[in-house]
């Protein structure tokens, strides 16, 4: 079930990223899947790759605030 939780935030967040030209609430499923994939690192135990996922996720969610709305 972990796993599957894993692989369904990785496959987000590559769908998100390739379409986040086409829209604001694109950079928003980014910015979430990206978090849920730093729950995961932690779940796993990997705390580099969590933290840096964190990161990314306010890195986009940042993105998505200074966005305008289409």
């Amino acid at each position: 079930m972990l796993t599957a939780f894993g692989a369904v935030a990785a496959a987000t967040m590559v769908v998100s990223y390739g379409l986040e030209a086409r829209g604001r609430h694109w950079v928003a499923v980014f910015a979430a899947a990206s978090f849920a994939a730093a729950v995961y690192g932690v779940l796993i135990g990997a705390w580099i790759f969590a933290v840096l996922e964190f990161i990314w996720a306010g890195i986009a969610f940042r993105r998505y605030q200074g966005r305008p709305a289409s």
